[in-house]
This record gives C-alpha cells, sequence and structure tokens, in this order.
C-alpha cells in the first residue's frame, strides 16, 4: 500500500512537470555547460563547442578557426564538413561561409543515442586538414545530459573568448623535449692569442722618423715593408751615420789587409797563422758592416715589418729619440683571437661543464658562434681574489671574420647538451614577487595559470623542471592581457552571438 501511494505521489509530479516542460527546459539546458575541443595541426587550431548531443535534437555547433603562426589569426575562407558516426552510421553536414569573423555554424541532428566519433574536415588557404573527436556522447533526453554531469573545479579557470584573442597579439606553443645547453649570458673581451702579435723594435739609436704610409694605425702589412728611419741627425754619441762610416773603414781596410795576406801567404812570405788571423778579422767585420748596411740609407737606419699583418698600434712619436731594442709598433697577425668572458663567482660550479658559446660584438648585429670559428676553451679559472668579482672563462677562435682585438662583446656561454629537457619559449615567462608563472591553454577560450620551476635558459628556450608537461600548450604572445582578464574575475559572456 505504501508503495502505491509513493507512486500514485511521483505521477502527480511528473504531470506537473510535464504542464511546466516548455517553461523551463530552455533553462535547464543553458545552464548546463557546453561541449568544448580543442585540436592542433601544424597549421590550424579547431575549438568547437556545443550543447550536449540529444538523439532527434538538431544542434548548432560553433567552430572556431584560426591560423597558427607569429600571431594568431581567424580563418575567414574555411569549408568544413562534419560526420558524425554512431554504431556505424554517419550523419554529414557541411559549411561553405563562415557565420562571423572565423566562426562556422554547422547544424547537425543525431539520429542514435551512445559513444561515436566526431570528424571535422577542413579546407582554407592553409590547406586541407582534418580533426577527430573520440568518445562523443549522443544522450536520449536532457534528463540524461543532467544525470551525466560532475562536479567540476572552475575556480582556477580563466576565460578568454576567441574573439578577443584575435584583436591582440596572441599566440601559444607547446611544450616540448628537446636537445638542451644552458646558456650563461654575460660579458667579455676580444682580446690577442699568445704568438699572433710581434713587437717592431729599434736597430740603433736615434731619432725615429716616420717613412710610409704604413704607419696609420690598421694599414696592412707584408715582411719587409719600410715604417721607419732611424737618424743619428746631429748625435754627438750613438750616431747611426758616424757608426756606419767608421764600420765601412773597418771593413775596407779589412777586406785589402786580407787580399794582400791572400797573396803573400802563397808565397809563403807571411805564416799560415798570421794569415788566419787576418782573415778572421775581414770575416768579423764583414758580418758587422753588412748588418750595418742592410737597412742603412743615407737618411739614416730603416727599421722594416717583421712579420705579414696589421699595424695595431704605434708606440712611439715621429722625433722620439730611441735606444736599440725599444719597442716601436706592434704588429697583429689577427689570424686567432681569444675570446675572455667574465662569470660571476656564483656559477664557478658549473664552469667545468662549458663547452661553447655564442657572442655578438656590441657595434655589431652579428651574432657569432664559437663552434663555427674552430673554438674550443683553454682554460677558465680555479680560484679568485678578494678584490675580483668575476671568474674568467677563455675560447681560442679563428678570427674567420673581422673581430677586432680589444671590442667588448655580450657572451652567451653554452653548457654540455641535455639530450631529453622540458622546455618552453622564454616568451612565455611571466614574473610576480620572484616567482615564474605561465598561462596554459586547457581549451579553445579557457587558460590556467601555473607556477613552474625553471632550470637553464638559452636565451630563446627555458628548460622547465616542474609545473607543466610536455604536449601542453603555454601562450607566449597575449599572457599580459589573459593575467588581465583573471585579475578582473569577470567571466565574459559567451551566448555564441560573439
Amino acid at each position: 500500500m505504501k508503495k502505491a501511494n509513493t507512486l500514485l505521489a511521483w505521477l502527480l509530479v511528473l504531470a506537473f512537470s510535464c504542464n511546466e516542460a516548455h517553461d523551463h527546459s530552455h533553462d535547464e539546458e543553458e545552464s548546463i555547460p557546453p561541449v568544448a575541443l580543442t585540436s592542433y595541426s601544424d597549421k590550424i587550431e579547431l575549438f568547437v563547442d556545443f550543447p550536449y548531443l540529444i538523439a532527434g535534437k538538431p544542434t548548432t555547433m560553433m567552430v572556431h578557426l584560426t591560423s597558427l603562426g607569429e600571431k594568431f589569426q581567424p580563418i575567414q575562407d574555411g569549408k568544413i564538413k562534419a560526420t558524425l558516426t554512431v554504431k556505424g552510421k554517419s550523419i554529414l553536414a557541411e559549411v561553405n561561409s563562415q557565420a562571423s569573423t572565423g566562426i562556422y555554424e554547422v547544424e547537425i541532428t543525431p539520429e542514435s543515442t551512445g559513444a561515436g566519433k566526431l570528424t571535422f574536415d577542413v579546407q582554407s588557404g592553409q590547406g586541407s586538414e582534418q580533426f577527430v573527436f573520440e568518445n562523443i556522447e549522443v544522450f536520449p533526453d536532457l534528463v540524461a545530459v543532467v544525470r551525466s554531469q560532475k562536479g567540476s573545479e572552475t575556480g582556477e579557470e580563466i576565460t578568454y573568448l576567441k574573439p578577443q584573442a584575435w584583436n591582440i597579439e596572441f599566440a601559444n606553443e607547446p611544450v616540448q623535449t628537446m636537445p638542451f645547453r644552458e646558456i650563461l649570458k654575460t660579458s667579455g673581451q676580444v682580446v690577442a692569442a699568445p704568438g699572433d702579435e710581434t713587437v717592431i723594435t729599434a736597430n740603433s739609436s736615434g731619432a725615429v722618423l716616420f717613412s710610409s704610409n704604413k704607419t696609420v694605425i690598421g694599414s696592412k702589412l707584408n715582411v719587409g715593408d719600410l715604417l721607419f728611419t732611424i737618424s743619428g741627425g746631429n748625435l754627438s754619441q750613438g750616431n747611426t751615420e758616424v757608426y756606419y762610416k767608421e764600420t765601412k773603414a773597418k771593413y775596407e781596410l779589412a777586406k785589402a789587409e786580407f787580399e794582400r795576406a791572400s797573396i803573400l801567404v802563397q808565397d809563403k812570405i807571411i805564416s799560415e797563422k798570421d794569415f788566419l788571423q787576418t782573415k778572421l778579422a775581414y770575416e768579423s767585420t764583414q758580418a758587422s758592416f753588412q748588418a750595418v748596411a742592410k737597412n742603412y740609407s743615407s737618411t739614416g737606419q730603416k727599421v722594416t715589418a717583421n712579420s705579414s699583418g696589421f699595424l695595431k698600434n704605434l708606440l712611439v712619436s715621429e722625433g722620439q729619440f730611441v735606444e736599440p731594442g725599444m719597442p716601436l709598433a706592434l704588429v697583429s697577425k689577427n689570424k686567432k683571437v681569444m675570446l675572455q668572458a667574465n662569470v660571476s663567482q656564483r656559477y664557478f660550479q658549473k664552469l667545468p661543464s662549458i663547452t661553447s658559446a655564442n657572442f655578438r660584438i656590441v657595434s655589431e648585429e652579428k651574432i657569432y658562434n664559437i663552434e663555427e670559428l674552430n673554438g674550443k676553451v683553454i682554460s677558465y679559472g680555479k680560484s679568485t681574489t678578494e678584490n675580483a668579482a668575476y671568474i674568467p672563462i677563455t675560447f681560442e677562435i679563428d678570427n674567420i671574420g673581422n673581430i677586432i682585438p680589444g671590442s667588448v662583446a655580450e657572451v652567451y656561454l653554452k653548457s654540455s647538451q641535455i639530450p631529453d629537457a622540458l622546455v618552453i619559449p622564454s616568451s612565455a615567462l611571466m614574473e610576480e614577487l620572484g616567482n615564474f608563472f605561465v598561462f596554459v591553454q586547457t581549451g579553445g577560450e579557457t587558460f590556467e595559470k601555473r607556477e613552474i620551476k625553471l632550470g637553464g635558459n638559452d636565451g630563446k628556450y627555458v628548460q622547465v623542471l616542474s609545473g607543466v608537461k610536455e604536449g601542453e600548450r603555454v601562450v607566449t604572445k597575449g599572457a599580459y592581457a589573459i593575467k588581465l582578464a583573471s585579475a578582473s574575475g569577470a567571466i565574459p559572456e559567451h551566448g555564441h552571438s560573439h
């Protein structure tokens, strides 16, 4: 009897509900969040949302097509063929033009209930693409839809609609694993390599006279090019001209005596011993005279380039008095140079892992790769001092380009390679109070703010130690706009009028 009364009560409720069904079914359906699906190809993002599918009920699917690239843009020339397959039976719907910018309305009426497959074939200026979604459920009625709903945590979800994203500089990229080298950005200086520079020295005393336009700094030099003349002038001591004449006179005298001795020894007039002494004196004065006469001219003692290269620096002024051995100029071959980078002491433990570097001369835009210049690490500091805030690491490289010793450089030191590091573009990073986070795009119009822990940085990518997974997509452009949307706390209206 009790069961019968209960059944009667439910029948009365059902009858009353039927009278009110037309008034409330629409409101109930509107209160149920739509199905939202997102898929990516190499060139296109497809985002579609629609009410839950009910057998026999026409459903409008709002398909949003986005062209991927430097800036995500709506695709306005698309043609879409949608196919819903349930229990082996397929229903086809097509649309050949957009309903509004980048949005296409596809109407489809499911015929049978159950789990099915939804396929979108898209043709556009980007080419032909196919997007497939499995396990799309078709329900018998709205009651079944309501019963299928489960509580969802949406407190941290940020909504940012497609038309909003299309109107700003917006892009995202997938989290990926790839070979990675940590980069330490620092400053440095290009210096001459040992043995690459030679010093030209004075060969006599006197006043220096510049003898050609080769004494202009930067001039290209070949071995033997005349650079200076050292003139004795009116010097009473160390006068090169006087010394030359004295040496010449001694040489001519020794030569005459030697020639005379050569005749006398044949006639046995002088002994062999006397002849050899005369010969030795002659050869000695001859060597001295040839050394003096080699670079002598009527204007003074000539000084020539002793190696090929370019004139890097002048160490004397015209008319300056010099003595033998005094440096006059510096010649650089410029075939090899050294790059010396200054590394903060806090990175000392990482220095053994540094194997290469990129660098840019401050006055240039070109970036040089150490490896392409046959470079290698030749040393790094093993200790420091009280007054030294930095530790040097030095590379030797071929000067294939026009790298000038003394240039200041921005240096990007590379660590040894990590074969499968999890990385994201550095442009995705946002910072708050010293902590880093990213916006992960969880759906076509939904985002989630994630705090992440970072590893190394190579300037373009950063290694992520925790916070995101491979395949998730992080916002690389437009993150600040999403941050503002999250701060407002308001959920944009989404009635698909857009």
